[in-house]
């Protein structure tokens, strides 16, 4: 059974790249069937985080705040340098609106994605960096991203910052922690287990997460016009220059490029469907539109990126084995 579920686990992460624009346009086709589903989002999400939290240890964290200087750059990039850029650049293109400019900066200031973990094992790199950062940063979620939308969206729209501090711990926080007591409790090849049956799952449901959230947002890509093309074009640039700046900064500090590789991934990848769940639930629709926009692209981008850092640290990464402990 093992070797059945670990094939199908791989097969989708190969696929990735184009299920999950696929997701997307599934969404906005089947909207009238898939938006009365809604309700459904913040549980599939859940489940989600607990599944992907079942490789992460407490232990993996300990180890790698011993050295903190990397985790340091990556929580600046991530809720300081890159919304700032996001903001800029959608003030720039789209001041007139200020709920798609919010919607540019939410999709910057979300926590990065429990799958860039994947990315980072597939290019050798730190290992117990990733899991530290994205451990450090899910629970930082619930404060740092009201802070950062209440910085920028204050004057543009009311934010419910209970609500919003309530539904990320429930989708993130609560799940993370209850995957990692799992994985405490359970033998090593009994996590493992676990954790390989419910990948594949796991990756079926951010599947229908995209394709709900795309279906509630679908009445604002019914017009194909040149200004959403463009909002998608701008989606690309902000969400390809997060793995550019977070590669540069990591070359600048002069990390190690197991580091390297570790930061321009959890820099670079966002929890987009925490992101959307966010927008839908409190914020009016236009916020959500740049936010969906970036499930089009954000796999793409790390696959092509993977290509890059393989090409640039390959050998470098490969004399340095990852953390053991990081590698369950």
């Amino acid at each position: 059974m093992k070797p059945m579920w670990q094939s199908i686990n791989r097969r989708l992460e190969k696929a990735l790249p184009l299920l999950t624009p696929a997701s997307v346009a599934v969404g906005i086709w089947l909207s009238e069937e898939l938006h009365t589903y809604g309700a459904l989002v913040p549980w599939l999400f859940a489940f989600m985080t607990f599944s992907g939290s079942l490789r992460l240890r407490l232990a993996d964290l300990k180890e790698a705040l011993t050295h903190p200087g990397p985790i340091a750059a990556a929580l600046c990039l991530l809720h300081l340098i890159i919304p700032l850029w996001a903001f800029g650049l959608g003030h720039l293109f789209f001041g007139h609106d200020q709920l798609t400019v919010i919607g540019f900066v939410l999709a910057a200031a979300i926590p990065t994605g429990v799958t860039s973990f994947i990315w980072v094992s597939l290019g050798r790199g730190n290992l117990a960096l990733a899991l530290s950062v994205i451990l450090i940063d899910t629970f930082l979620s619930p404060v740092v991203v009201p802070l950062t939308l209440l910085l920028f969206a204050r004057s543009a729209v009311e934010i419910d910052v209970w609500q919003m501090v309530l539904g990320l711990f429930f989708m993130i926080i609560l799940p993370s922690l209850g995957g990692m007591l799992v994985s405490e409790r359970l033998s090593g090849s009994a996590n493992e287990r676990l954790a390989g049956r419910l990948a594949p799952l796991s990756k079926l449901a951010l599947m229908l997460v995209v394709m709900v959230n795309s279906a509630v947002v679908a009445p604002y890509f019914g017009h194909a016009d040149v200004r959403l093309f463009f909002m998608a074009f701008l989606v690309f640039v902000i969400a390809g220059s997060g793995y550019f700046l977070s590669w540069m900064a990591a070359r600048w500090l002069k990390f190690a490029p197991p580091d390297i590789i570790a930061l321009t991934f959890t820099g670079g990848m966002r929890n987009i469907s925490a992101g959307a769940v966010l927008a839908i639930t409190y914020f009016p629709p236009p916020v959500s539109v740049p936010v969906v926009l970036g499930m089009l692209f954000q796999q793409v981008l790390a696959s092509l990126y993977h290509r890059l850092l393989g090409k640039t640290y390959h050998s470098a990464a490969s004399s340095k084995t990852p953390y053991a402990g990081s590698a369950r």
